[in-house]
């Protein structure tokens, strides 16, 4: 199932097959839980009520008094909405092997993902669309992404490249964007989790003041290009219901028109209908 938002080595083959039920490794998950808790603004009765157990339980397990099963951790994981990600942290903090594998996008299991991929990449042309994993790496593009992207240093451009670092580099995207100004804000906001990265794009960033004008319900792109000025906004599109981390993050992202002219223009621009950036199949990403 698909949602969407109006924004070294990948597997865990290793603990695939039998692993031992517990790892002997001294861990903290008593800490770990509990800032997971408090940075959600939960109480402890709220989690304990979600995950159904009582609030003495959980305030055992905070304070090291209690040591949780396998199927406890989980709960509360799920109770506490984490990413897969997180889930398997918070497993391997308790002493446990991850339940939720991380495939390579390669890997014979995720073909029917892959074919949806280039089916959802195609579907939106003549509108652009990317696919990028976690740290904002280009996975696969449509033909009508190069509008995007061109003029942008090769170095920054194509698979493997990082889409944010592209936007906002000045060797890339960043001195065609008309209100640079709110879109850095707003890509610069999803880059909590890369530390470096939002770093190295700050230093990018001049210090401008947000134009007039920006749409209410949503930060707009506007972008200068072979067809004019484009106004896009974007959507975010992910796969809610994986249960693989590589899937569960995965991020489609698609430029809409804000307006009949900027529509016109994509429809223009629109050539051979085709999923795969430059140099790369579909099949392959």
């Amino acid at each position: 199932m698909l949602t969407t938002d109006v924004g070294s080595d990948n597997s865990l083959r290793g603990i695939a097959g039998n692993p031992p039920p517990r790892y002997n490794r001294t861990v903290d998950f008593s800490r770990a839980l509990r800032n997971r808790r408090t940075d959600r603004h939960l109480s402890q009765l709220d989690l304990a009520l979600r995950a159904g157990t009582t609030q003495r339980h959980l305030s055992f397990m905070e304070s090291g008094r209690s040591v949780p099963g396998r199927n406890m951790v989980v709960r509360l994981a799920e109770s506490l909405e984490l990413p897969l990600r997180e889930r398997n942290e918070l497993l391997l903090a308790a002493g446990y092997a991850p339940v939720y594998p991380e495939s390579s996008l390669d890997d014979p299991v995720l073909a029917p993902v892959r074919t949806a991929i280039d089916h959802i990449l195609r579907g939106y042309l003549p509108y652009p669309a990317l696919v990028v994993d976690r740290n904002g790496d280009l996975i696969a593009a449509n033909d009508a992404f190069g509008l995007i992207t061109e003029g942008g240093a090769a170095e920054l451009v194509g698979p493997g490249k990082n889409v944010y670092r592209l936007a906002l580099h000045p060797n890339g995207i960043a001195p065609r964007i008309r209100n640079l100004a709110e879109w850095a804000r707003h890509i610069l906001a999803r880059l909590g989790h890369l530390e470096e990265l939002h770093e190295e794009l700050t230093g990018y960033v001049p210090d401008l003041e947000p134009s007039a004008g920006q749409l209410g319900f949503a930060v707009p792109l506007h972008l200068l290009s072979s067809r004019g000025e484009l106004h896009l906004m974007t959507t975010v599109t992910t796969f809610a219901t994986a249960v693989d981390v590589t899937l569960a993050e995965l991020k489609l992202e698609a430029f809409l028109p804000v307006d009949p002219a900027t529509a016109e223009a994509l429809h223009a621009a629109a050539g051979p209908v085709s999923t795969a950036t430059p140099g790369q199949a579909p099949g392959n990403m």
